[in-house]
């Protein structure tokens, strides 16, 4: 069974001015009015309400904002997507933005050895190690989903790594990352956005390869996960390029079409394996007249209709 959750949390990301929050806890909303449920035939998971997105107070070096907050709701995200989960469901969870992702990991990190593919503009990989510090964890998801960061939240129920290095895959960054070294050093195999746009059907099929532990192109260093239970797919819209979605916090030229997005995304989330897909980062704030939002659960509807 196919089924639909909100998670419409913009805990992780700065404020896009004083006293402004972040609308992308509006995604859910703007996508479900386009008929989404229907039109993909999944029934309704109903949503895990976040707590309040307050930044008040906190300056840089004090770690991640609203992390107390981000970890409780990281739990209680974790029961429901894991409870759908063991009973057989794909999960498709409507953000939100990239922080979401620590609720689906540490769910499945309760189920077993899950993987993950990180479909994203940014590498989202900040950490105090390559940064003067921390602070929105929207930006710093991929390295919390793999243990790098606060314990608040990367080694909840003493868990972490929710995600092995080994068991992820980071697909659609800009060719100028600022991170990119790091995550390659972690050998986390990277695809571009450029190497996307010219053959979208092979990076899917390397994505999958290195998941299951097959040698070849899909492979770092010739020697894929493998010994995974499944895995679940992370899509931040603004993998897109800017002049297609610019309703989001950082549009970006040097990013993908619809058609591309469609061709890698729709072989990945119909392996039997998959388990569930995230949706983050759009910004209904940004989309007046809801063409984006449109476009984009068209493009959604048809990877999974």
């Amino acid at each position: 069974m196919r089924v639909v959750l909100d998670g419409p949390s913009n805990l992780g990301l700065r404020a896009p001015a004083p006293g402004v929050v972040p609308g992308c806890y509006k995604l859910a909303g703007a996508v479900r009015d386009q008929g989404f449920l229907p039109r993909v035939g999944a029934v309704d998971g109903g949503c895990v309400t976040p707590p309040r997105y307050d930044v008040h107070g906190w300056k840089p070096g004090d770690g991640v904002f609203n992390a107390a907050a981000m970890a409780a709701y990281t739990v209680r995200l974790a029961d429901r997507v894991a409870s759908f989960v063991a009973r057989g469901d794909f999960v498709v969870l409507l953000g939100g933005e990239c922080s979401n992702l620590l609720g689906p990991a540490l769910g499945l990190r309760r189920l077993g050895r899950y993987g993950v593919v990180y479909l994203d503009g940014h590498s989202d990989f900040r950490t105090t190690e390559n940064s003067p510090y921390v602070g929105a964890a929207g930006g710093e998801a991929l390295a919390l989903v793999t243990g790098r960061g606060q314990d608040d939240l990367t080694d909840l129920e003493g868990l972490g790594p929710y995600v092995r290095d080994t068991d992820a895959v980071l697909l659609g960054i800009r060719d100028d990352d600022e991170y990119v070294a790091d995550v390659e050093r972690a050998r986390i195999p990277v695809w571009r956005a450029s190497r996307i746009s010219e053959n979208p059907t092979a990076v899917a099929t390397a994505t999958l390869a290195h998941l299951t532990g097959a040698a070849g192109a899909g492979a770092v260093d010739g020697v894929g996960a493998g010994g995974l239970d499944g895995f679940w797919v992370h899509l931040d819209v603004d993998v897109l390029d800017a002049a297609v979605m610019p309703a989001v916090d950082s549009p970006e030229p040097g990013g993908i079409g619809y058609a591309e997005l469609r061709e890698v995304l729709r072989p990945l989330v119909r392996d039997p394996r998959c388990v569930g897909l995230d949706v983050g980062i759009f910004d209904p704030d940004l989309d007046p007249d809801g063409r984006y939002a449109a476009e984009l659960t068209d493009a959604l509807v048809a990877v999974l209709a």
